[in-house]
């Protein structure tokens, strides 16, 4: 008779207090930085979305109508401001990451040293399991794909 996997012993890795404390530091540090980091891209495409909506009404002078210079000048920008879009999927990258990155601190902090009785547990959404949450490889108008 074999004996049942499920009774074979997990192995484990001690690791010194000091050393996780450490790493879950560090992991926290990257989770503010990248939520710094998502505050800039918002702010930035925020500004240049304000730009190139004045810069297309300047060019929406009846006066320039029939140049065809200033015509592709507001091509472009229309499409500039379109590409725009990869703000919003970056800050879903920022913010998949960051759950991610915060998820694994509080777990490597509460396997290495457990939690008290009474003990505030910190509140950590579930880890999402899907590695990527946009699959959008390209920018066309009208053509975005972000779940």
């Amino acid at each position: 008779m074999s004996p049942d996997q499920t009774s074979l012993p997990v192995p484990t890795v001690e690791l010194p207090v000091m050393l996780v404390a450490e790493v879950q530091d560090s992991l926290l540090v990257v989770v503010h930085d990248l939520n710094r980091l998502d505050g800039l891209l918002a702010h930035t495409m925020e500004k240049l979305l304000q730009r190139f909506t004045s810069a297309s009404a300047n060019l929406a002078d009846p006066s320039l109508a029939a140049s065809k210079e200033i015509e592709a000048v507001r091509l472009v920008l229309n499409a500039a401001v379109t590409e725009l879009q990869f703000q919003d999927m970056a800050s879903q990258l920022i913010v998949h990451t960051s759950k991610i990155l915060q998820g694994c601190a509080y777990r490597l902090a509460a396997e290495a040293m457990g939690y008290e009785d009474g003990e505030a547990v910190p509140f950590v959404e579930e880890v999402p399991e899907r590695p990527n949450p946009v699959t959008q490889d390209e920018m066309q108008a009208g053509s975005i794909e972000l779940f």
